[in-house]
């Protein structure tokens, strides 16, 4: 059957007139299409999404993080071998990570990396017959948002879809928990959740507001950061 941008879609079903755009748009095919000759298949259920400029892909719902080449993700350091460490991000199989994906990092300068370290990364190569590869810098070699996560933040994971949802700039929770909470979060698309604030109970809070968060639309968000703020005054 053949479908269109927002349609729910099946495996197997063709994607309608999407590599007969009149445009000079290079078409990028994401998650969940596979293109054979001149068509393009579906091989995931869920729902065909279109962003800008000519990204096409299949939004559906998954347990297990694949991981795709560009992605910020979460981690932990599970094991160091020789010059690399692993680092479990959630999928199959860990990732690796030079010690030399750091900024400013030389053979005789070497970050101070334990095993047990939280590290927000970029996947620098995802390809299905090879391991993971992660970094710690951007194209330019600067570091950023990158790097190891502080051990006074608190992790954990939510489904992948919340991620994704979190991450949309058209969510607007973080701005209305940033009104009267200071607080530092990082998100990964792997589903790990990173957050830091000055107390035990309000990181609590936000992390119980962030996973609250995956099925109230964007109008009611404001209601449940009113209700976080609340019960944040109930405990001081």
């Amino acid at each position: 059957m053949e479908v269109n941008v927002d349609d729910v879609v099946m495996p197997g079903d063709i994607v309608k007139d999407i590599l007969k755009n009149d445009t000079k748009e290079t078409v990028v095919l994401g998650p969940g299409l596979r293109r054979e000759a001149d068509t393009v298949f579906v091989c995931k259920a869920g729902i065909l999404q279109k962003r800008p400029p000519a990204v096409y892909y299949v939004n559906s719902y998954q347990k297990r993080y694949v991981p795709i080449r560009g992605e910020n993700v979460i981690g932990i350091i599970i094991q160091k071998v020789g010059d690399l460490y692993r680092v479990d991000i959630g999928a199959k199989e860990s990732a690796a990570l030079s010690y030399l994906a750091f900024e400013g990092a030389t053979k005789k300068n070497r970050p101070d990396i334990q095993v047990g370290d939280i590290v927000f990364a970029k996947l620098l190569v995802a390809i299905k017959d090879m391991e993971p590869e992660l970094v710690c810098v951007d194209s330019q070699g600067k570091q950023k948002k990158l790097g190891i996560l502080s051990s006074d933040g608190m992790l954990f994971t939510c489904t992948l879809n919340l991620a994704r949802k979190l991450l949309n700039p058209n969510c607007p929770l973080f701005n209305f928990l940033a009104k009267n909470q200071a607080y530092e979060v990082a998100i990964g698309m792997n589903g790990k959740v990173w957050v830091k604030t000055t107390s035990v109970h309000k990181t609590i809070a936000i992390a119980n507001a962030i996973l609250a968060a995956e099925f109230i639309s964007p109008e009611k968000m404001q209601e449940l950061c009113n209700s976080i703020e609340k019960t944040l005054l109930m405990l001081t």
